[in-house]
């Protein structure tokens, strides 16, 4: 059964994260993704650390389900057949910064002559204008600007830290696709084709804003305090290790208590109540008694006495033990697959479980321009046609 996207194409000329993941989960629910990339090493994360036959994982983690082709932009031929491609695509996705596609002749303005009803997708790490649109970015810098890292701390160590993955880049990601989906829902109901800006920088800002920027929300007099999320997240050490639990109501505090060994908090005045327990003297009170207690339990034996309380918890489950726990391997979050050249792999399957147009791991990572002459060909270009833009250097290589 086709998925949702089904009949959408996607002319995606994004490298890296931001732009490729995007298009990715849009090629999952459906849509055709022809991938442009340029001549010699294609899109730079082709040659990451742990690839194997010219394939890199974060490249195959964000290029599932697509179709590539090599043009060399920088010749009028080449930009020629993104025009082309262009004309026939719903979506046009670029992560240049602010001005690139312009001086190539590939911006919205250009490209809307020839599709009026063309969504044109611009993702930048600023925005297109302001003292720092032409600034060079990458993730970490964006984290430190929008609040990131400022809450990665722990309490018992009070260095700051980045978060250890790509999240803004993939904030930015998950943005534009909801956005794609929601320009085409709007165009299907008369609106027409329209210009979608994404900086990363408002997509992580947005996406760290709900529960980060708690203290910084509401804004006068009047306001109960208390502790911010970030102040409670933690890892707890155990006698043998780690977990994680969190408690939010009375009755999830109650059944910690009675886990630990100590019921007679349950009647103790100063945690009785969640605006008792926040109170900075208990809540400062309550830490060190939790502190100590936990480091007196083996992690496997509290875990069951949290879960048979009721209690939120769960192990610290190292990278190799995530393909083991039980309710993962249920869930068939993560298959794997082989490809011809590059071998065995997996990866994580589509989270969103649709029950009518149900979306699924695309085709395998494409080799760089391993659909260069199949794509030309659709658009019209014959053999001699083909061999004359490879004579010309816009299209590498012999040919199929």
């Amino acid at each position: 059964m086709p998925g949702p996207l089904d009949g959408i194409r996607i002319l995606d000329l994004s490298a890296v994260l931001s732009g490729p993941l995007a298009t990715m989960m849009l090629a999952d629910q459906g849509a055709e993704v022809i991938k442009v990339e340029p001549p010699g090493l294609g899109d730079i994360m082709r040659i990451g650390l742990n690839r194997r036959a010219g394939m890199a994982a974060f490249f195959a983690n964000a290029n599932r389900g697509k179709r590539s082709i090599v043009l060399d932009l920088g010749r009028e031929k080449g930009r020629d057949v993104v025009r082309e491609l262009a004309r026939r695509a719903d979506v046009f996705v670029q992560n240049f910064r602010p001005g690139a596609m312009e001086r190539l002749g590939l911006g919205e303005a250009e490209l809307r002559l020839r599709n009026p009803d063309l969504i044109y997708v611009s993702i930048s790490g600023y925005g297109d204008s302001g003292p720092y649109s032409s600034r060079r970015v990458y993730d970490p810098i964006i984290q430190a600007l929008s609040g990131h890292v400022a809450v990665q701390q722990n309490p018992e160590v009070p260095i700051r830290d980045l978060v250890r993955n790509v999240v803004a880049d993939k904030a930015s990601a998950y943005t534009a696709a909801q956005a794609i989906t929601a320009a085409l829902f709007a165009r299907e109901r008369g609106a027409g084709g329209q210009h979608l800006r994404i900086p990363m920088l408002d997509a992580s800002l947005a996406f760290f804003w709900p529960d980060g920027m708690m203290r910084h929300t509401l804004l006068g007099d009047g306001i109960h305090g208390g502790p911010t999320l970030y102040e409670l997240y933690r890892l707890w050490d155990t006698a043998d290790g780690h977990l994680v639990y969190f408690t939010a109501s009375d009755a999830e505090f109650q059944g910690l208590f009675r886990a630990l060994g100590h019921p007679e908090w349950c009647e103790d005045e100063r945690f009785a109540t969640s605006a008792k327990r926040s109170r900075p003297e208990n809540f400062a009170a309550l830490g060190a008694l939790l502190l100590e207690a936990i480091r007196g339990w083996k992690t496997r034996e509290l875990l069951e006495r949290m879960v048979a309380e009721g209690v939120p918890a769960g192990p610290v489950l190292s990278l190799d033990e995530i393909f083991d726990d039980p309710q993962i391997a249920h869930n068939r979050a993560i298959f794997e697959a082989e490809h011809p050249v590059y071998g065995r792999y997996r990866q994580a399957r589509p989270a969103a479980r649709f029950d009518r147009t149900p979306q699924a791991p695309g085709r395998m990572p494409p080799l760089h321009g391993e659909h260069t002459d199949e794509i030309l060909a659709e658009l019209g270009y014959d053999d001699a046609a083909r061999a004359a833009l490879r004579a010309e250097g816009v299209v590498p290589g012999d040919g199929p």
